[in-house]
């Protein structure tokens, strides 16, 4: 869809943040196009690594399936992740720390019931108290009240100590005020939150969640373009088109969408060419090589402005690799420029920081030297680490990420004349698995693909001590300081100085090593006349239009 956020006006007494609508509409099934309105499309996926509760599913595969069956109070549009209102009618705000949000009426649930106030206060509530044990409930903590639902475990989920049980299961921050409206009160100022709720654990849970979670969790209703049929592991996901989604933009155009999962990127771009599968939104190296994808796919190939960044992560719990002088030296024994020009084919660029450079608030260079390939002083700093035994990276061996793994430990083995390795995971599934469950035995892949379009976006989650994609499990209290600094100021182009200053404490110690920026390269079937290609490098479901047939 082509609608963009409507600006946030500052009116003399009260910041009123009331983002432009998607559209209206009725319910209805789509018209016009029959080939389309009856179709089924076949898109890549991965298998999920755990449920796919909204607040729990952090990963890609999971992704696919959430972002068609839930709607949050805002979306996100598809070239720039600028936020519209979505489920919502309007969020005011007279400080940036107190929200009224009042709901649009009419918006139902895939089991019929209406989506209303006390369905997204309920739900962040359960997604935000500890014992529930989702993956996302620090996404919560903002709101006043977190600190009483969610108590730290003392050594991690693998440690033999349990967390404490929280005083309170409801955050007083959130109050129902009318079927239809509610106030989220935050514990200070935030100047990206009316972003930040567009992603996934803000969705609105129906009432029948909260009598089965687990019953929940293997057949989830939700509210969005797409409702959820069936899930088998390492096969696919099925959905299905929801007929009565009232947004007509974002309504999806054919009938139904399988997920098809594989453990071999190579394997589906050979059924997208035959046209057994109709979107890929990343391509094999097999595809890069010689940039031979682009003869392949011809007018197939489909571009977009992504908002992401690869690093290798450094586990903090790992003694062999806490010392900084030997991050150093692996950051600059890659040699990034070689490896993106080669086995990446141009479809990604060396990194210079931990920021993508399509983010307001990215700086170039934040990484300064340790980012640039240089063979010499990687060989001095390997040196003075005193550093014994091989280097290994690890990842998911499927996705097309072997490849310039592999490339990266055959560089850092040229450079520093130490034996690197890539282990590789089965699938993406069980490499998550490692991480999350703090049993990496070297360096880890990790890719973070932008939520929304903030620059808070990549330190909060990635580096805060007890952030939800820490996948180095570091905790750095001076970076701590200023993010909570920066999260704390109302606004934005004051809080965005804040989080450049955290930017440039990562490169004092190196929590993960940034590696490349994907470009944005994926394609779609011949049996598709047009599909787009999103800034979260997924399909957006409501531009696919399926060709008719003879």
């Amino acid at each position: 869809m082509g609608t963009r956020a409507g600006a946030l006006t500052a009116a003399p007494l009260a910041l009123v943040l009331v983002l432009s609508g998607c559209g209206g509409g009725g319910g209805g099934a789509p018209t016009g196009n029959n080939a389309t309105a009856d179709a089924t499309i076949t898109i890549y996926g991965t298998n999920p690594p755990g449920n796919m509760l909204p607040a729990n599913a952090t990963d890609a595969g999971s992704a696919k399936m959430q972002e068609g069956v839930y709607s949050q109070l805002i979306g996100y549009a598809p070239t720039d992740g600028k936020p519209f209102n979505q489920v919502a009618e309007s969020i005011t705000t007279t400080d940036s720390k107190v929200y009224n949000v009042k709901l649009r009426k009419g918006w139902k649930f895939h089991d019929g019931t209406e989506v209303k106030a006390k369905n997204f206060v309920d739900a962040w509530n359960w997604g935000a108290y500890g014992p529930n044990a989702q993956l996302s409930a620090t996404w919560f903590k903002q709101i006043d009240g977190f600190d009483d639902v969610y108590t730290k475990d003392p050594d991690g989920p693998s440690g033999p100590q349990k967390p404490a049980t929280p005083s309170s299961k409801t955050m007083k921050g959130l109050k129902v005020i009318g079927e239809h409206e509610f106030e989220i009160a935050l514990k200070a100022p935030f100047s990206v939150f009316t972003t930040l709720i567009g992603y996934t654990p803000f969705a609105p849970l129906p009432d029948k969640f909260f009598a089965d979670p687990v019953a929940f969790a293997k057949a989830p209703v939700g509210n969005g373009p797409l409702k959820f049929v069936s899930f088998t592991p390492n096969v696919d996901i099925k959905l299905t088109r929801n007929d009565d989604f009232p947004l007509e933009q974002k309504k999806v155009k054919f009938k139904n969408l399988t997920i098809k999962i594989y453990s071999q990127q190579e394997a589906a771009y050979k059924d997208l060419l035959s046209g057994q599968l109709d979107f890929m939104e990343a391509l094999p190296p097999s595809a890069k090589a010689g940039s031979k994808y682009k003869t392949e796919l011809g007018d197939r190939l489909l571009t977009a402005r992504l908002l992401s960044i690869s690093t290798l992560t450094v586990p903090e719990y790992l003694p062999e690799y806490k010392n900084l002088d030997l991050r150093k030296a692996i950051a600059l024994a890659i040699n990034r420029d070689q490896i993106t020009k080669t086995v990446l084919a141009d479809t990604y660029v060396p990194a210079d920081g931990w920021v993508n450079d399509n983010i307001e608030g990215y700086e170039k260079g934040v990484c300064g030297e340790f980012c640039q390939y240089d063979a010499v002083k990687a060989r001095e700093y390997y040196q003075r680490s005193g550093h014994t035994g091989k280097i290994t990276i690890q990842s998911n061996a499927d996705g097309g990420r072997k490849e310039p793994l592999e490339a990266a430990c055959n560089s850092i083995k040229n450079a520093i004349g130490v034996e690197c390795t890539f282990v590789g995971a089965t699938n993406f599934g069980d490499f998550r698995n490692l991480i999350d469950g703090r049993k990496l035995t070297g360096l880890g892949r990790s890719d973070w693909g932008a939520d929304y379009a903030e620059i808070e976006n990549f330190l909060n989650p990635l580096y805060r001590t007890g952030g939800s994609s820490n996948d180095s499990k570091t905790s750095n209290p001076q970076l701590d300081s200023l993010l909570a600094q920066a999260d704390a100021t109302a606004q934005r182009a004051d809080a965005i100085k804040l989080y450049q200053q955290a930017h440039h404490l990562l490169p004092t110690y190196f929590p993960s090593i940034p590696v490349w920026m994907e470009r944005g390269v994926g394609a779609k079937s011949t049996n598709l006349e047009a599909a787009q290609l999103n800034f979260k490098r997924r399909l957006e479901y409501a531009s696919v239009v399926v060709k008719a047939k003879g």
